[in-house]
C-alpha cells in the first residue's frame, strides 16, 4: 500500500483594525497576486510558533510593532486551493490598535495602508473571507 503526502506550507496572518474602523492592509511585492491588497502575514520559521511569526511579520511588513501574546487567534485557513503556489494553511490573529497608528512598508510590501472597512479594495487569496471572520468588525 503506497501513501501519498502533499507538501504543506505554514503561515500567519494579522488583521490590524482600528477602534474607529478600520484595517491594515499591504500591497504585496511579488506574485502570487504581486500588487494586489492582503493582510500581513508570511511563511512560520523553523522553531517559531504562528503567534511569533505573526507578530514578527506584522513588523517586517508594516513597521507596526506589537508583542506575541497581544494577538488573538481567530481561526485557521487550510482549504486546497487558497494559494496558487501550493497547500499552504494559515493561522489568523487579531490586533486592535488606536486610530493613528504609523505603519511603513517594509520587506515583500510595497504598500502599506489603513482601509475604512466601509470601502475595502479586492483583497489577494481567502483574505476577506478571513478578515469577514473578525466578529467586532464584520
Amino acid at each position: 500500500m503506497s501513501e501519498t503526502f502533499e507538501t504543506i506550507r505554514y503561515t500567519a496572518d494579522v488583521v490590524v483594525t482600528t477602534t474607529d474602523g478600520y484595517v491594515l492592509l499591504i500591497e504585496r511585492g511579488w506574485p502570487p497576486h504581486e500588487g494586489a491588497w492582503a493582510l500581513p502575514g508570511g511563511h512560520v520559521d523553523p522553531g517559531e510558533t504562528s503567534r511569533a511569526a505573526a507578530a514578527r511579520e506584522l513588523a517586517e511588513e508594516a513597521g507596526v510593532h506589537a508583542a506575541p501574546g497581544e494577538l488573538d487567534q481567530i481561526g485557521v485557513w487550510d482549504a486546497p486551493g487558497r494559494d496558487p503556489r501550493g497547500r499552504y494553511v494559515t493561522v489568523a490573529y487579531h490586533l486592535t490598535v488606536i486610530p493613528g497608528t504609523i505603519v511603513e512598508a517594509g520587506d515583500d510590501a510595497t504598500n502599506a495602508q489603513w482601509w475604512p472597512l466601509s470601502d475595502l479594495p479586492p483583497l489577494a487569496f481567502d483574505h476577506a473571507e478571513i478578515l469577514a471572520s473578525v466578529g467586532s468588525i464584520a
